[in-house]
């Protein structure tokens, strides 16, 4: 199984939680809820300049999300990255 199929099939296999479900993702400035706990944050180099990316864990469910601030793309925001 390549790397990616394995991926695929582990996204599949989570199941988030009604706030995480409510979440906006791709969207910059979407909000995330109350459960979320912020982690480490790291800056990314874009074709725009330099943008900084926040990890986040919810407690509820356990879902690994990333928060994509970038002023220059509107498409930025919240991606899931793991459970």
């Amino acid at each position: 199984m390549t790397r990616d199929a394995a991926r695929q099939n582990e996204l599949k296999k989570m199941v988030l939680c009604e706030p995480c479900t409510g979440i906006q993702r791709n969207w910059r400035r979407a909000p995330g809820h109350a459960e979320l706990v912020q982690g480490q944050s790291r800056k990314e180099e874009r074709d725009t300049g330099t943008v900084n990316v926040t990890r986040y864990r919810c407690d509820r469910c356990g879902t690994a999300w990333e928060y994509e601030n970038d002023k220059a793309n509107l498409h930025a925001g919240w991606s899931v990255v793991g459970g």
